[in-house]
């Protein structure tokens, strides 16, 4: 990567970079159907289509990214192009925060290091939040630290929006990125305590008040929350960490294993390659840029990888966006051309290799979506059409693409009881699903049951048409 001098600029390369390599392999394939946790985020505010269960874990960050264009248009490939755009954009200004801190050469290869994984081109283009926190994460972190090492008067405004947006887009993930922050500003920098606060507090906002409206706490919540989560506790879970690196996008139960353990390897690295950065840093003087970063990506990486049984490449997304600073620092301090060289080969081949694990993971995502357009197609034939009704264990994306609302009695997307839903159906027309083997349950047995054409095992069972009242 060569020197600043030269005029070259690497981070704004690698921005373009990364939006095209979201529209030639990822865009195209997933431009006609959303997945299953993009509906709930998608129909929260689609003006078209009921919203959504939205379970208590959630937060609605991504709701309102999406709104103006859900608003705009149905277009699924509209949302593609414009998040792509959005967070092609959101790489630059993360990582341009650092650029005062770390120089241009680490600050560009810190971002092609993120942007060069596959999960973080896969999400792009989605209505996801991880790889939003992991932006705001990036940005947060930087302006800590220019407000402490430099001093400058606006970082401390720019910190505070950054830890909201974080607290926008997942709530509970914003506990853990503010935590070492938290405590380098009470023994270091306390001039930044308001700005923490403060971003906390705005960007929480939203979701304590729902937290009161609709659980009538914020200790409820996150009891609800544990509960859905299966019941947070300490768990070592690498091993589906490690499992999950190439899919499944869920991981859950997690009964995967890598198909590829040779392209992983890069994954077993990063706590080495940590560990050297922050040798090196201490040796030179230049612990807090080195530390702090590292300190909020283990952070971040504690729910995920001690206190879930279950895994998904996209949860490590903001600690691997942090830890590639300090990783790239301690890339760009060689400048013998032999180890250049070397480095330049591992990046490379590195890059390769996720872009192979991209086109499998991208295929398989498309085909799962497909499946869910087509059942919500089968749907229609059958002559459901809105206002309607959907139940089943794929029941939300389903629902969402054929224009219905959607009902669970049970499972962590239960949002009404047996009761509630067989009034519903007795006044909208109502489906409920099931896959090969399974039988409905005791409450439609009487209903009629068709298979459902482009989705082979799968079974629409309708409710009895009630007649209208004269």
């Amino acid at each position: 990567m060569g020197q600043r001098a030269r005029g070259v600029p690497w981070l704004l390369v690698v921005a373009v970079g990364y939006a095209l390599v979201q529209l030639v392999l990822v865009v195209p394939p997933l431009a006609h159907a959303l997945g299953w946790d993009e509906t709930v985020y998608v129909s929260q505010y689609d003006p078209r289509v009921p919203a959504a269960f939205f379970s208590a874990p959630r937060s609605r960050g991504i709701s309102f990214l999406t709104a103006p264009v859900i608003a705009a248009t149905s277009s699924t490939l509209a949302l593609r192009i414009t998040l792509t755009l959005l967070s092609s954009a959101a790489l630059y200004a993360a990582f341009r925060v650092w650029r005062p801190i770390v120089g241009a050469r680490t600050t560009a290869l810190a971002a092609l290091l993120f942007a060069g994984l596959w999960v973080t081109q896969l999400y792009g283009p989605q209505a996801m939040p991880n790889l939003w926190v992991a932006f705001a994460s990036v940005g947060a972190v930087g302006w800590f630290l220019r407000a402490v090492l430099r001093r400058e008067p606006r970082a401390g405004w720019w910190l505070a929006g950054c830890v909201a947006a974080a607290a926008l887009f997942r709530a509970s993930d914003v506990a853990w990125l503010t935590l070492p922050l938290f405590v380098v500003a009470l023994f270091r920098a306390r001039r930044t305590l308001p700005y923490l606060v403060g971003g906390v507090a705005v960007g929480l906002a939203q979701w304590v008040a729902e937290a009161f409206i609709r659980f009538g706490s914020i200790q409820e919540r996150l009891h609800v929350s544990s509960a859905t989560e299966g019941t947070m506790r300490l768990h070592p879970n690498f091993g589906n960490a490690w499992n999950s690196l190439d899919g499944p996008l869920l991981c859950r139960p997690c009964t995967a294993t890598l198909d590829y353990p040779g392209l992983g390897l890069w994954w077993l690295t990063l706590p080495v390659l940590a560990a050297a950065a922050l040798v090196f840093a201490l040796r030179e003087h230049r612990l807090p840029q080195t530390a702090l970063p590292v300190a909020c990506a283990a952070a971040l990486a504690v729910p995920y990888l001690l206190l879930l049984d279950y895994s998904a490449p996209r949860f490590l997304l903001p600690a691997y966006a942090l830890v590639a600073l300090p990783i790239a620092g301690l890339f760009t301090r060689f400048s013998a051309r032999s180890v250049l060289v070397v480095v330049g080969v591992v990046v490379a081949a590195q890059l390769v290799s996720q872009v192979a694990v991209l086109n499998q993971v991208t295929e398989s995502t498309a085909a799962t979506n497909h499946r869910y357009r087509a059942a919500a197609d089968g749907l229609r034939t059958l002559g459901l059409r809105p206002p309607c009704l959907v139940s089943g264990q794929r029941a939300l994306p389903i629902a969402y693409d054929a224009g219905c609302a959607s009902a669970e009695v049970s499972g962590n997307n239960a949002s009404t009881s047996v009761a509630g839903l067989l009034e519903r159906a007795a006044k909208v027309p109502t489906a409920l699903l099931t896959e090969k083997g399974q039988r409905p349950p005791h409450y439609a047995r009487d209903w009629t049951p068709y298979p459902l054409r482009g989705t082979p095992g799968w079974t629409a069972w309708l409710a009895p048409t009630r007649p209208k009242a004269p």
